[in-house]
């Protein structure tokens, strides 16, 4: 099989507005649009020629759920995820807001007085365009999860990005039937939405379901809710919208993404017959989307909208040091390896973070053993004690704690400062968390002298990005935007689908017209 025009069919996967047409004459195939004169002229001609295939118009807007883009007043299906300590910043969030997507500002660890001066920042500036904020589970510390609640129904934050959950807990659930009402029809307005993260079928049954009774009934006695209120809640789900988050950075179970995603739509459909919502339920997918064949896979499995997050990470406008960019943009698909989370250490929950460049993995990993297999810091070699001592915490054992005691007070978390004292081995997990926890700041810092000990939350995406963008404009971390990028992501999702389309068809596609690289958001919208 022969193209006579192959070189131009790349070119024509790219006019993603306009439809393609593969023409079969004897042993040759001509493509075209359907405005061209050639059926015209040709046909009439000779009789031999005749369609061999056809390409729809495929535009980035039309990609993923129009349910879910419209419920959240978006252009395109496209989200950058909530990186905690504000990696995911304002100007993340601002940049997404411009240009039809969303963006989650990265709450989680943020003090709620930092949280608040975003929160005002985003709301001038961003008017009615839309934005999110994260929650992100805090076991150890329920009351900074209901003081951010608090914040967020204060100011009306509408939508959340609800992370790292186990359960339902009081503050979420009072964030999302606050407010609750019927309109003048009857149905039923949430002014608070949720769009959950979830790796697990089993919390995802959790966002699916009702708000449990349970805690709907405690926040109706403690007066927080209005009696309309819990009833009315028990007819919508906790979350409208799902993640399944497949092999991300950060908290994440490594789950591949070709097995969770279609589990979590059958989960939502029996929802949706279980229940019968009113408003549809969506699920989206993230981790592991940095390429153009990822999003058009993930799009094509049926996800309503894609989320990234490792590679936004090496984009200018994320709230991380410049080194760690550079880090970042060298990291291959290896260079990534499960620690212990700084938030929930002693149940064991690792999170992905980069290896390549830091002994972080190494010693949370170290710390970690060392904390399963003592009752005390006195317990543990001297060895041991003194490595980390002098590389780890760099500073003796009782200072740490001295340091991680003022954090506590600051915080008013002083239920965890009093089972310390009455417990060696919860001391010794607080001591050992709090070198986790500063880890992650020394990396958003920039810290030099504690380069090794930079903790980069960052999954396998990045390695498949930086190979992708190898060569071209992207590859160095100046010219990373967080936009442009999602844009590419997007538009190279388009002519992948359009390829594949004439793949199933039987049409043989030359090499040059497979794959797509990137190019800059100006040249995009010019064939938009």
């Amino acid at each position: 099989m022969s193209f006579e025009n192959s070189n131009s069919l790349n070119e024509l996967l790219m006019q993603v507005n306009k439809p393609i047409f593969a023409i079969q004459n004897n042993d040759a195939i001509h493509f075209i649009h359907n405005d061209n004169d050639f059926f015209t002229a040709a046909f009439k001609e000779d009789t031999l020629h005749h369609i061999k295939a056809f390409v729809p118009a495929v535009r980035p807007e039309n990609l993923g759920d129009e349910r879910f883009k419209t419920r959240h007043a978006l252009k395109y299906p496209y989200i950058a995820g909530a990186m905690a300590n504000g990696i995911t910043s304002v100007a993340i969030v601002k940049t997404m807001a411009e240009n039809g997507m969303i963006g989650f500002l990265g709450a989680g660890g943020l003090s709620i007085e930092k949280i608040k001066e975003n929160i005002i920042e985003l709301k001038s500036t961003l008017k009615d365009r839309p934005f999110g904020f994260n929650l992100i589970h805090s076991p150890g510390d329920p009351a900074h999860e209901m003081a951010t609640v608090e914040l967020y129904l204060k100011h009306q934050v509408n939508l959340i990005s609800a992370a790292a959950f186990m359960r339902m807990t009081p503050a979420l659930v009072y964030y999302r039937i606050k407010g609750i009402h019927t309109n003048d029809n009857g149905h039923i307005v949430t002014p608070h939405n949720i769009i959950a993260k979830v790796s697990r079928i089993e919390i995802a049954r959790q966002f699916f379901s009702p708000p449990p009774e349970k805690l709907v009934n405690q926040l109706l006695e403690k007066k927080l809710i209005t009696q309309q209120e819990a009833s009315l809640s028990q007819h919508i789900p906790m979350a409208q919208d799902l993640t399944a988050e497949a092999d991300s950075g950060g908290h994440t179970d490594n789950r591949p993404a070709l097995t969770l995603l279609p589990t979590m739509i059958a989960l939502k459909n029996e929802f949706m017959e279980t229940f019968n919502y009113k408003d549809p339920l969506c699920v989206g997918l993230a981790g592991g989307i940095a390429t153009p064949e990822s999003a058009a896979a993930a799009f094509g499995m049926g996800a309503a909208y894609i989320l990234t997050g490792s590679i936004n990470q090496s984009c200018v406008e994320a709230g991380i040091c410049e080194d760690v960019k550079k880090m970042l943009c060298q990291a291959e698909q290896a260079d990534v390896a499960m620690a212990p989370a700084a938030d929930m250490f002693e149940i064991g929950a690792k999170v992905q973070v980069l290896k390549r460049g830091t002994m972080f993995p190494v010693r949370a990993d170290k710390l970690y053993k060392l904390y399963q297999s003592h009752n005390s810091f006195d317990e543990i070699d001297e060895k041991s004690k003194h490595e980390i001592q002098e590389k780890f915490l760099q500073a003796r054992f009782e200072d740490a704690w001295e340091s991680t005691k003022d954090f506590f007070h600051k915080t008013g978390n002083i239920k965890e400062i009093e089972k310390a004292q009455a417990d060696p081995k919860h001391k010794m997990a607080l001591v050992f968390r709090s070198y986790l926890g500063l880890s992650s700041k020394w990396a958003i810092k920039g810290m030099p002298q504690r380069k090794m000990d930079y903790q980069i939350w960052c999954g396998p995406a990045i390695g498949a990005f930086n190979q992708w963008v190898k060569g071209s404009f992207l590859e160095p971390h100046e010219n990373r935007k967080t936009a442009e990028i999602a844009l590419n992501l997007l538009f190279g999702a388009c002519v992948c689908t359009r390829a594949s389309i004439l793949k199933t068809q039987g049409i043989e596609l030359p090499m040059n017209a497979n794959g797509f690289n990137p190019i800059r958001k100006e040249e995009i919208f010019l064939y938009l």
